[in-house]
């Protein structure tokens, strides 16, 4: 039997406070155990295949029972959710689960924090978009292409092909003061006094835009690169008016943004943060030391973007509440099988969490748009 006290706390947040009897939780400690067997590695046995007396002399007994209480609260945690003292509440995002009580042939005792729904007062969303679109001027909607943006693009796709030539021991008029280096720019260790560096743009032919793509000639590359620069300026205009759009709906809308929810869009910005730095081939400990600040300064530096995306979050989702709006499922069926032959060891459901929600958000805007 589980018993349970939901207690609800400021903004938008409530705390279950419970235990597990110890039979139901003792029922879980064969299937802990068989769990962590499938991923320990032990020498003269195959994963998975290490025989029950031989993990249990290997792995301690908090390890089985850490195991025990995430496979006992990740069954009775929905259950919970269902009770009649939860009636009303709808919970979102991932709850933050804390062990009072953790032993052999007892209770397990549990505090679970989660975020419920807040009230939103929304504004009125699709006068505001309205607004905004019939509001942009000719010049802010215009995204001809001009023979300056293609010959400028044009001359960047040389200078980035060009063979950068070293030309050492050059000689220089003695009374010609030396030109300083270009700013931002640390000279190598190889270029000395007098040496320079050339480089040399490669000749705008037919040659040269068939080494860039399937391309039959420069009139083909022009064509299509005047196509490309249009549609880029296409998506930039619509990413700019979106974006126009949704801010006016945040600063217009009424609701308590719950901190666990703010917390999640920490992890997510520092997560990414961190994954670049990273493949940049660097550490993220030497970054924050460059930097003179710890991953806390970090989280209070991107607070207020955190609170934003949250605040988004919770809008769209009640917008997509109003509307009636739900994502295609066979759209869903096909992102969801991208992102898992893309990302083998994703998690399915996560998966298809995260299609929904890109694919419904997408809805929302076309829908603003339309206004």
């Amino acid at each position: 039997m589980l018993k349970v006290a939901v207690k609800k706390l400021p903004k938008s947040e409530v705390e279950i406070e419970g235990e597990l009897e110890p039979e139901i939780f003792e029922s879980y400690f064969a299937k802990a155990l068989k769990k962590i067997g499938e991923t320990l590695k032990l020498d003269g046995f195959r994963k998975g295949k290490v025989p029950e007396n031989v993990l249990l002399s290997k792995v301690p007994e908090s390890r089985i029972l850490e195991e025990m209480a995430e496979l006992a609260l990740a069954e009775h945690y929905p259950k919970m959710l269902e009770g009649e003292q939860m009636k009303g509440l709808d919970v979102i995002g991932r709850p933050e689960v804390s062990i009072i009580k953790l032993a052999r042939k007892n209770p397990l005792g549990f505090k679970i924090r989660a975020a419920i729904l807040p009230a939103i007062k929304l504004p009125d969303y699709k006068g505001i978009a309205k607004k905004i679109i019939s509001g942009m001027t000719d010049a802010e909607k215009n995204v001809a292409v001009t023979d300056e943006d293609l010959e400028s693009t044009i001359m960047d796709i040389r200078k980035s092909r060009a063979p950068k030539i070293h030309m050492a021991d050059v000689s220089v008029d003695d009374s010609t003061p030396p030109k300083p280096s270009p700013e931002g720019r640390a000279s190598s260790p190889s270029e000395k006094a007098g040496d320079e560096v050339k480089s040399e743009l490669p000749e705008f032919n037919d040659e040269f835009v068939r080494t860039l793509g399937p391309f039959k000639d420069v009139a083909d590359f022009r064509a299509k690169l005047k196509e490309n620069i249009k549609l880029e300026k296409e998506n930039q205009l619509k990413e700019k008016t979106r974006l126009k759009i949704i801010e006016k709906i945040i600063d217009e809308s009424a609701l308590e943004v719950p901190e666990i929810l703010i917390g999640i869009e920490l992890d997510k910005i520092l997560y990414r943060m961190e994954s670049d730095i990273t493949q940049m081939g660097l550490k993220f400990e030497d970054y924050l030391k460059h930097l003179s600040k710890t991953k806390d300064d970090l989280r209070k530096e991107f607070r207020k973007d955190a609170e934003k995306k949250a605040k988004l979050a919770l809008i769209l989702n009640e917008i997509a509440k109003a509307e009636k709006m739900v994502a295609d499922p066979e759209q869903v069926a096909k992102e969801v099988a991208a992102i898992l032959e893309h990302y083998k060891d994703a998690d399915p459901e996560r998966a298809r969490m995260h299609a929904e929600n890109v694919l419904t958000n997408e809805k929302i805007f076309q829908f603003l748009e339309s206004q």
